[in-house]
């Protein structure tokens, strides 16, 4: 593994990762996206592979799929990897410039996760010139991950229908572990109208939509169980006219975090079954669960097994996290029993921080790790 190791110019790989992340890509920008969707359908220019680009919808830039011979034929590797960032255009230019400083590269969207994007697809490059893999690959690159993946989701699961193994390349956790279960995602919008009045002279007549969603606030906050992996987050509130105005409208949005997916159905059901303590104020309740649990089946563990010998034929031990809160489109293939890893990603810190980096000594072994699992799985 040395001399392979020895053969990856790590200087051009942080080159080719500086160029991604000066391109930067914040998910609705659909101009913004667009341009890094093209800098990485241009890496492929030369390569023995078929690319399909699909058109953006509903605000969100367009999806690129990079299927290697036979991937229409037979199941293989589903490679994924997302380009947009939540960091704002202008980012690079002010909190976050790129830059190196010893081992840490900084820049926006470089962990999370133009760098680990740009690893695997240095490695399916590599095994493509060298004719080692065994089986077809897809490697979808989605622009719209950082909002829940909502005009790509469908695209995921049909490649993930026909596929063996699923690789996400989102990053490495807690010092370089991968990512083998993830908690499931929900997401919730709940409005409340009230009554409107004078709050001087007709107080008695209004009924506060605010008032209400206070209690229902206490009540999605009290439903979060750390003993069952249960979170509920009341993230955004918003509502009222004037100080001088018993409020009418309010509206909250709600993150919902959960273990299993018998917990994300109980979950739901309680959230859109809320009802309003004020018989006078009207509550309405939209969303559901977004992303599934990703739980860790055999398949996972014997996937991850092989992985974890690999990682050590390369020189490193490769751990598993424990369950992961964040969300992310292995979400999608696991819950369809699609052997799925995540997280195998560069290692750093900071997502969606303005001192998020990545780390340049984790670049080649984590590409060295996708290029044999590349090469190895059947």
């Amino acid at each position: 593994m040395q001399a392979e190791a020895s053969a990856v110019d790590l200087g051009a790989m942080i080159a080719a990762v500086q160029r991604w992340v000066e391109i930067e890509s914040p998910t609705r920008n659909v101009v913004a996206v667009n341009r890094m969707i093209d800098a990485v359908q241009a890496e492929f220019a030369g390569l023995p592979v078929h690319s399909d680009r699909i058109a953006g919808r509903d605000g969100c830039a367009d999806h690129l799929v990079v299927r290697t011979a036979g991937a229409h034929d037979r199941p293989g590797i589903l490679i994924l990897s997302h380009v947009d960032t939540v960091h704002p255009l202008g980012t690079l230019g002010g909190a976050l410039p790129f830059r190196r400083d010893g081992d840490r590269v900084y820049g926006p969207g470089v962990y999370d996760m133009k760098a680990g994007a740009y690893l695997a697809l240095d490695a399916l490059r590599r095994v493509l010139r060298a004719g080692t893999g065994r089986l077809p690959v897809v490697f979808l690159f989605t622009s719209d991950e950082e909002v829940g993946s909502p005009t790509s989701r469908d695209l995921i699961e049909a490649e993930a229908r026909h596929a063996r193994y699923t690789l996400v390349t989102e990053p490495a956790r807690d010092g370089g572990k991968i990512v083998t279960t993830r908690k499931g995602v929900g997401r919730f919008e709940v409005t409340a109208t009230g009554v409107p009045a004078h709050s001087g002279s007709s107080h008695r007549r209004g009924h506060s939509a605010i008032k209400e969603m206070a209690r229902q606030v206490l009540a999605i906050e009290g439903m979060t169980d750390y003993a069952r992996g249960v979170t509920t987050t009341v993230g955004m509130i918003s509502g009222g006219t004037a100080p001088n105005v018993i409020p009418q409208h309010c509206r909250i949005t709600v993150d919902l975090r959960v273990a299993d997916e018998a917990a994300g159905r109980e979950m739901e059901a309680a959230i859109l079954g809320l009802t309003p303590a004020d018989p006078e104020v009207r509550l309405e309740v939209t969303g559901g669960m977004n992303r599934p649990p990703f739980e860790k089946t055999p398949a996972i563990a014997a996937l991850y097994a092989h992985a974890r010998n690999l990682a050590r034929e390369i020189g490193f031990d490769l751990i598993d996290a424990p369950m992961v809160g964040g969300g992310s489109d292995g979400n999608f293939t696991a819950a369809l029993g699609v052997p799925t890893l995540d997280g195998l990603g560069a290692d750093g810190d900071g997502a969606h921080t303005e001192w998020e980096y990545a780390l340049a000594s984790s670049f080649v072994p984590r590409s060295l790790l996708m290029q044999r699992l590349i090469e190895t799985l059947t």
